[in-house]
């Protein structure tokens, strides 16, 4: 089985119902249960200790190193040298100097940060990896920083997290066939941007349409934005339901076609 519960969804900072990017992706297989959280915003920690222990989150994978995405990561290292069933350790991916970036926003003393990204070793994302169960997919996508969508697959059943990005055509191929489009709709359709950062929501919709996936989620709504306008224009536009994410909700991944 494997199941996506949103923990956090708002968009470039954390919102007042909620905290910024946070996903946990657990799989049950053989009778025991792999956790994988991707991202970890702002505010995300607390409300993530509601659906799973600290010490019991096997990863953490970083879809890019802006704050609005990893900034609730001193929170994590906090719990794990002091909280129940310290310490303990979780695996770390993302782009490169993923352990550096971490150490600097928590470390005061640039001198420390070092000491920090040794304690915290992270992998660098690869085209494919094994984590326990899940085989892990990655492409790189387009954002003003070094940037990823990830494909979580297991015993046939695939959810894709496209992170942050405008519209590349690797999130097509990678999001082909996928039972779970989370995608982020981060600005609004028709209103000029700066190229090169988020998607609208109707790119979420084509994106959808295109890669033929089963169920479309929008997520990275920030919170100046209305949430309920950027879902209409997506289920207009695709013909069909579309999920809004919210806190605390949980998808079974897969099962459904």
């Amino acid at each position: 089985m494997l199941t996506l519960t949103v923990v956090g969804c708002s968009g470039s900072a954390s919102g007042p119902g909620s905290p910024a990017s946070c996903y946990l992706v657990q799989a049950t297989a053989g009778g025991a249960v792999y956790s994988l959280v991707l991202d970890l915003g702002p505010g995300a920690f607390g409300p993530l200790t509601r659906h799973v222990a600290a010490a019991e989150v096997d990863a953490i994978g970083f879809s890019h190193l802006h704050a609005d995405h990893c900034g609730d990561f001193g929170s994590f290292h906090v719990a794990a040298h002091y909280g129940p069933g310290a310490p303990f350790r979780a695996e770390l991916l993302g782009p490169a100097g993923t352990a550096a970036r971490l150490g600097r926003m928590y470390e005061v003393d640039l001198a420390d940060v070092d000491d920090f990204a040794a304690r915290w070793p992270a992998r660098e994302w690869q085209p494919e990896q094994r984590l326990g169960p899940l085989t892990v997919r990655t492409v790189r996508v387009r954002h003003p920083v070094e940037a990823y969508a990830v494909r979580v697959e297991l015993a046939g059943r695939s959810l894709v997290y496209t992170g942050d990005t405008a519209w590349c055509e690797p999130l097509v191929e990678l999001a082909t066939g996928a039972d779970v489009l989370l995608c982020e709709a981060g600005h609004p359709t028709g209103v000029a941007a700066t190229p090169g950062v988020h998607l609208t929501p109707a790119e979420a919709a084509e994106l959808a349409r295109r890669a033929g996936v089963g169920t479309l989620v929008l997520t990275h709504v920030s919170p100046w934005f209305d949430a309920g306008a950027f879902r209409a224009e997506a289920e207009q536009l695709l013909g069909r339901e579309v999920l809004l994410a919210r806190p605390g909700v949980r998808l079974a991944v897969g099962g459904h076609r």
